[in-house]
């Protein structure tokens, strides 16, 4: 089959990911990059998170059986430990799903969001009870919801004819450290809700959450956005302020935050179509990261001794090994902060030059000659120990990459993905995009790619998209027909011709940058190879502005000090073709008679920026990246949660047949 003409992509830099050789460093890194300066301590979000917890289930006196939403497991494991949950009087653990519940305790808990569906099971549980009841008496009932009850949760309740046999309380589990530089709401399907089904719930729930986060933090001076849904969000964060809660009123301004830039998903669909090419970014894509924990071979964390043996960095298992472990992924493994961002092209030489040093640390010991020296060892061994495991846990990872990553169907993707970006030869990627469909591609590796086509240029000729439909269905199974539908409705896949904004854009914002340096980067455009994210060259318009003009040439180890936020002045016709409201609010305190300049409160400020929709690990690592470029501003991402292209996309479609029991 033919395949599309090459044209200006940079595939070439991902096509030779192995792990090669490298000259000997006595050092472990050869990362130039200023570490990121101290901002927001956001650990104080993860205590109020636990606190809140305590309390509720404190409100509820004595042992107690907790039923767990299925879904809540992971966001609650960010903030709490099952030991924390034994102190407050839990007996028993148990998932909430369809069946009958018993429990030894006299009071039930259950902790869950607020989906009708939920209480249809809780109240078929309550009715199994009141059937037969228990030898002990009757329970107690407690519905803990989260982050708030709902008029809908309690109709539900009265509709099931259980409502006066619950007691309905809260559990505010809003923003989430997922990183001290990493907030996330840990919300399923938000792009879904806002934009395909205009409900505009988690947005509500981002507003309470922020006035939550400026009630711990202090006002947030300025506010800016982009998008229908950002502009929600700011009109409902000045309501609280003047009409909500009498503590929001109260809000003094806050000392160490200068802004918070809200980005509406629907402003940059291009990004998550695009394919992740941070370590971090592969991983999700490839292996699958869910509330920070990726699952991993049990042998890659807890590998068999072998005596005798030293630094060996041996790291896929033997093919009979193990199963499958939960590891959270967190910057408390050294290596992994160090190299996550990175373009998954350099990871390989930066994890061969710390195998050499630890190979060398190892070898030393044979030249110790003084009790001085072995003391020293001693000490020092228990650090080499954790890094070869660490170095052996991302070897692993990155050896379950490479084979991906040399794959036919990985580079016809990689290549078009770019050249559409890049505005190359639409035709020849459509040829691509047919040439992957019948080789029957991942669906959502497809579906990817022709809707980075149709936003990138504006749509799909009809002759060529209704065969495309077609095809598409009866490779893939006409149950997809609801998400094309969807895709539709969005304005992701559609007919030309349709206003587009990206080939304007393209040039004005410099959305592709054709000699990215992916080893030594100069323009947050590494993540993708060439590709500079849509929704961060936005927060760049804003906050660096010289870095959106032209890239850093300068050699200078001395970083400028950052600006004060100036708005998105001088991008406004770029602003103006995006869909959707540009908003830019001033905020004070009560009786502050003018806003407060942030810049000389603190030596180094924190700009929030917020997904509203979900976000990608390249677009956290390209805000990290700007974080090191200059002095006295650290940016905190902030999200609904974490997605790429193919949660994104399975968002959209319906719930997959299930299958015939024979």
């Amino acid at each position: 089959m033919s395949s599309a003409a090459p044209g200006p992509s940079r595939v070439h830099a991902v096509q030779a990911l192995g792990v090669p050789p490298a000259p000997s460093t006595s050092g472990d890194s050869d990362s130039t990059a200023p570490p990121i300066e101290r901002g927001l301590d956001t650990s104080l979000l993860c205590e109020l998170a636990k606190n809140a917890l305590v309390e509720a289930l404190n409100d509820v006196q004595g042992a107690k059986t907790l039923v767990l939403d299925p879904g809540l497991a992971g966001p609650l494991g960010l903030v709490t430990e099952v030991a924390l949950l034994k102190h407050q009087a839990v007996d028993k653990m148990f998932w909430l799903e369809s069946g009958p519940l018993t429990a030894s305790t006299r009071n039930i808990v259950w902790l869950c969001r607020p989906k009708r569906s939920y209480m249809a099971t809780i109240a078929e549980q309550i009715r199994s009870h009141q059937t037969n009841p228990p030898a002990a008496g009757p329970h107690i009932y407690t519905i803990l919801l989260v982050p708030r009850a709902t008029e809908l949760c309690r109709k539900a309740l009265e509709d099931e004819g259980v409502a006066g046999e619950v007691n309905i309380a809260e559990f505010k589990l809003e923003l989430i450290p997922v990183e001290e530089d990493v907030l996330s709401l840990e919300m399923d399907n938000v792009a879904r809700d806002i934009y395909l089904r205009g409900d505009d719930t988690p947005i509500f729930y981002a507003s309470l959450a922020f006035m939550t986060f400026q009630r711990a933090f202090g006002l947030i001076p300025r506010l800016l956005g982009k998008g229908d849904g950002a502009q929600k969000l700011i009109r409902l964060l000045q309501k609280h302020q003047t009409s909500g809660e009498p503590a929001f009123s109260k809000l003094e301004m806050a000392d160490g935050i200068d802004g918070m830039i809200v980005l509406d998903r629907s402003v940059d669909w291009v990004t998550p179509m695009c394919t992740q090419l941070t370590y971090e970014g592969m991983l999700d894509e490839f292996v699958g990261i869910k509330n920070g924990h990726i699952e991993v071979d049990s042998a890659l964390l807890d590998p068999p001794q072998v005596a005798g043996s030293s630094a060996s960095t041996s790291a896929l298992p033997a093919a009979n090994a193990s199963k499958k472990k939960k590891h959270h992924l967190s910057s408390k493994d050294r290596l992994y902060a160090d190299i996550r961002d990175l373009n998954f092209a350099v990871v390989g030489s930066r994890l061969s030059k710390l195998a050499r040093r630890l190979e060398g640390d190892f070898g030393g010991v044979k030249n110790l000659k003084s009790v001085s020296q072995m003391k020293d060892f001693v000490g020092r061994i228990g650090g080499l120990q954790s890094e070869q495991q660490a170095l052996r846990l991302h070897t692993g990872l990155t050896e379950q990459l490479m084979p991906i990553t040399r794959t036919e169907e990985f580079n016809k993707t990689l290549e078009a993905q770019q050249n559409l970006v890049a505005g190359y030869d639409a035709v020849a990627q459509l040829t691509t995009i047919d040439d992957l469909l019948c080789q029957q591609a991942p669906m959502t590796t497809v579906l990817r790619t022709a809707v980075l086509m149709s936003i990138t240029t504006g749509g799909i000729k009809p002759k060529p998209l209704e065969a495309f439909k077609r095809d598409f269905l009866q490779t893939y199974g006409y149950h997809h027909l609801p998400l094309l539908i969807a895709l539709q409705d969005l304005g992701l896949l559609t007919r030309s011709p349709t206003a587009a904004a990206f080939p304007a854009l393209r040039r004005s914002l410099r959305l592709v940058v054709d000699d990215t340096d992916d080893a030594a980067p100069n323009d947050i455009s590494y993540v993708y190879s060439g590709y500079a994210p849509l929704s961060v060259r936005l927060v760049q318009c804003a906050t660096q502005k010289n870095a959106v003009l032209a890239p850093t040439t300068s050699e200078s180890k001395d970083r400028p000090r950052a600006h004060p936020i100036a708005g998105w002045k001088g991008f406004e016709d770029a602003l103006a073709s995006l869909p959707g409201a540009t908003v830019d609010v001033r905020q004070r305190a009560q009786g502050d008679a003018a806003p407060r300049d942030p810049s000389s409160a603190a030596a180094t400020t924190t700009t929030i920026v917020f997904f509203l929709g979900g976000c990608t690990y390249t677009e956290i690592a390209a805000l990290r990246w700007m974080s090191k470029q200059t002095m006295g501003r650290r940016f905190v991402v902030a999200t609904t949660g974490i997605i790429n292209g193919t949660s994104l996309l399975e968002s959209f479609g319906s719930r997959l047949p299930v299958a015939l029991q024979t």
